[in-house]
């Protein structure tokens, strides 16, 4: 059975940070790309930074890009979301994606439930 789990959403203070955490299990989590979205209400959802299976690849959203950092434990089966510089703005639901693309060209695609961010003095 697949379970994607976020955690360490919460409230904070403009210009704080905060560590979002999201632990697989019931996949082969060193296979999969991992991501970070976001939705904030009214807007779609949008992807704020994957990285590769291995790690050693990232991408960032223009918007996060210096602020935010992506980083994974394959031993661990989570992927972090380190949030630092906190703007009203980034006040949104996370959502952490796992994907995995078959040599068929099956998609295997896991979401979480999503963890609330809100950025508010």
């Amino acid at each position: 059975q697949v379970h994607v789990v976020e955690s360490g959403g919460g409230l904070v203070q403009p210009g704080g940070s905060l560590r979002l955490s999201c632990a697989a299990s019931g996949f082969i989590f060193s296979m999969y790309g991992m991501s970070w979205y976001r939705q904030a209400p009214g807007k779609e959802r949008e992807l704020v930074a994957d990285i590769s299976s291995s790690g050693g690849s990232t991408n960032y959203a223009d918007s996060v890009k210096g602020r935010f950092t992506i980083s994974r434990d394959n031993a661990k089966n989570t992927v972090y979301l380190q949030m630092n510089s906190l703007k009203p703005e980034d006040t949104a639901v996370y959502y952490c994606n796992a994907r995995y693309v078959a040599g068929s060209g099956k998609l295997y695609e896991y979401w979480g439930q999503g963890t609330q961010v809100t950025v508010s003095s």
